[in-house]
């Protein structure tokens, strides 16, 4: 094996025969104990080469009973657009796109929770101020694909019909048209994706390893007038979904014949 990152070659050893179909989705793997007397390596090297195929989707461990061949799964896409409504001239739902690929959700809303610092901070509320807060669940074939909560100023929406994202007569229509219902018109959105490993609750909702990657998105709403109106951070495993980012391009009013 070669001196530089000798878990990363190990892993590429053992993809290939996994792709090769040496062992069929559903065996087990071999021991540690057996891959390093094997390939002369030290267990952690092959318990960080296998970590890496477990993380990439070929492999998955068994507590307490060991490594096997994944059966392998569609990534489903996920497109994350700020394209402008045909009709209407207006940012379509940013829930509505959020959800491609998932044909359910469940979701768990409660009112009058404080906000905790880093919400608050993304509010511009003060630390402690009470919040309308729904954690979400998306499903596809009833798999679970991704998570979120979301975050809302329960000043806004105190007393309104829209309160309650699911419930009422805006049910389910998102933030952009809930805070339209009320006078709130929401003109942008900002959002920080950033690489993160899944905690051990995140991992027992959507079916994963702890440890395994996601894609953590904190997204933000503003109205017009530069004010939050919802803030939520998403869950993207891996495994499940690829993200994709797609943008408008800003056409001039006249173009010259043959531009």
């Amino acid at each position: 094996m070669p001196r530089e990152a000798p878990y990363l070659a190990l892993a590429d050893v053992l993809r290939t025969r996994v792709l090769a179909g040496e062992w069929e989705i559903g065996a087990r793997l071999p021991s540690r104990a057996r891959l390093a007397e094997e390939y002369g390596v030290g267990r952690n090297v092959v318990q960080r080469a296998v970590d890496r195929l477990v993380v990439d989707g070929l492999l998955e461990g068994r507590a307490g009973s060991g490594t096997y061949v994944r059966s392998p799964r569609e990534r489903l896409r996920l497109v994350r657009s700020r394209h402008r409504d045909r009709t209407g001239g207006r940012p379509r739902s940013a829930d509505a796109r959020e959800r491609g690929g998932a044909d359910s959700w469940d979701a768990d809303t409660r009112v009058g929770v404080p906000a905790p610092e880093a919400i608050a901070e993304r509010l511009d509320l003060a630390p402690g101020a009470l919040c309308v807060t729904t954690r979400y669940e998306f499903l596809a074939g009833g798999q679970p694909v991704q998570l979120s909560q979301s975050w809302e100023p329960l000043a806004l929406t105190e007393g309104t019909a829209v309160v309650l994202p699911e419930s009422g007569p805006l049910a389910g229509q998102g933030v952009v048209e809930r805070m339209r219902a009320i006078g709130i018109v929401v003109e942008s959105v900002v959002e920080v994706p950033r690489p993160a490993r899944a905690t051990r609750d995140q991992a027992n909702l959507l079916g994963i390893s702890p440890g395994d990657l996601v894609l953590l998105i904190e997204r933000t709403i503003y109205d017009t007038r530069r004010r939050p109106v919802e803030t939520a951070d998403m869950v993207v495993p891996d495994r499940y979904r690829e993200v994709v980012y797609e943008f408008g391009v800003e056409r001039p009013a006249h173009t010259a014949p043959g531009r």
